[in-house]
């Protein structure tokens, strides 16, 4: 719906959306989600539509977006792209400049503290050695290439960021009008012919979080919120299959009352019933404080499951690896399998487990029990299925204790 815009108007609305001029120069309004204002036009040029950014809110008014939008439209009438006459505001501006003032924006979008600090920390030791003296408005796609190529083999998640970062400072100072388009830091029939695409080594096992790096994924995990965080909480917790935590449901939690809790030092059991189990047979799992406190105390009146999706059904696979995707993707090392380099995966936390068990020296009957694995004949399995819970909930306790402080027990 397009609207005749007014100064009171452009001043006062904040819903997040595009807002379209009522006359006929394709001007449009942009309020982003961070509250941010600009100024945007979409016109015809040779039968193909074009998107142009003419600059924010707080820099070009009203009348001079009028103005430009006009100018670039009898432009694009007779055939010739307002992007290739536009010119730079100040040709002068360095990346350093230019990235320090877009800084700020991009962190009112960011929720994460730590998220704010690794944006400005890869800029100014990756980036700004090679970029940040440079006038903005010189920048060509080979001086991104050479930035990027001094850590494009060995740390490829890295530099893929990085890449990501610049093209983003870029961006912002095209939209500024500091520089002409195109982006030199683009990477489809840009960068992707500039730099080698690596090869994914497969693997048959699933890539596991390295013990060395617990501790610092569970902190990046428990800066999230919703369902998929609190199912993979409890999946590293428990050391258990996605498909077993996100299939429990609160008939299967039973709860101890605090003297019984305290005779069997710990809080309750969770029972998971024999069809859902991959060895096809019951299996509980002592329930620690820790965990309680991520499967929660009120059961959600639209689901029976105890993480359930938006729509009350149980949580997708994809939910899960997305979430440990992008835990990844916001830590500056990045989460990989000591062994075959790839992203680790929820699957692969099991390993992480079994690896600190072995290298702690803790009980390895009680680890394989909580894994589910089979041990012995059919009456050892009984015996240790019956009488291993408590020394199992010393064992996941101390498995807590290790990713919450970084201590071996």
């Amino acid at each position: 719906m397009k609207k005749r815009f007014t100064h009171q108007f452009l001043k006062n609305v904040k819903e997040p959306k595009r807002y379209y001029d009522s006359g006929s120069s394709g001007l449009i309004f942009h309020v982003r989600k961070s509250g941010s204002k600009a100024w945007e036009q979409r016109l015809r040029l040779r039968g193909r539509q074009i998107e142009l950014g003419l600059g924010n809110y707080d820099t070009v008014s009203l009348t001079e977006a009028r103005s430009i939008a006009h100018n670039n439209k009898l432009l694009a009438s007779k055939g010739i792209d307002p992007r290739s006459v536009r010119e730079p505001k100040n040709g002068n501006k360095t990346f350093k400049e230019i990235a320090e003032e877009y800084l700020p924006i991009k962190s009112a979008e960011l929720t994460n503290s730590k998220h704010v600090a690794q944006w400005e920390t890869t800029l100014r030791k990756l980036a700004y050695p090679s970029l940040g003296s440079m006038n903005v408005d010189e920048i060509a796609p080979n001086d991104v290439q050479h930035t990027l190529s001094k850590i494009w083999k060995d740390r490829n998640e890295t530099a893929k960021r990085l890449r990501g970062r610049i093209e983003n400072v870029l961006n912002y100072a095209i939209a500024k009008g500091y520089r002409l388009p195109p982006n030199p830091a683009a990477w489809q029939g840009n960068l992707s012919m500039l730099l080698p695409k690596l090869p994914t080594p497969r693997e048959s096992h699933q890539p596991a979080l390295q013990i060395c790096d617990a501790h610092r994924w569970w902190q990046e995990l428990k800066q999230r919120d919703g369902s998929g965080a609190r199912a993979l909480a409890l999946v590293v917790l428990t050391a258990s299959r996605s498909i077993e935590v996100r299939g429990m449901r609160w008939e299967e939690i039973e709860l101890f009352d605090p003297g019984k809790a305290d005779k069997f030092g710990f809080m309750g059991v969770w029972t998971r019933p024999a069809g859902r189990m991959k060895e096809k047979r019951t299996h509980r799992v002592p329930l620690t404080k820790l965990m309680l406190k991520y499967i929660g105390s009120k059961p959600n009146p639209s689901s029976n499951f105890v993480f359930p999706s938006a729509n009350g059904r149980i949580l997708s696979d994809m939910a899960l690896n997305a979430l440990m995707k992008r835990i990844h993707t916001s830590d500056d090392k990045g989460f990989f399998d000591k062994k075959s380099g790839r992203i680790a995966v929820p699957h692969g936390l099991r390993s992480t487990f079994r690896d600190w068990v072995a290298e702690t020296g803790h009980s390895r009957e009680a680890a394989e029990l909580q894994l589910d694995h089979k041990i012995g004949n059919s009456v050892e399995h009984a015996y240790y299925r019956t009488d291993l819970l408590a020394k199992r909930a010393e064992l996941l306790n101390a498995w807590a204790h290790f990713l919450e402080h970084n201590v071996r027990q």
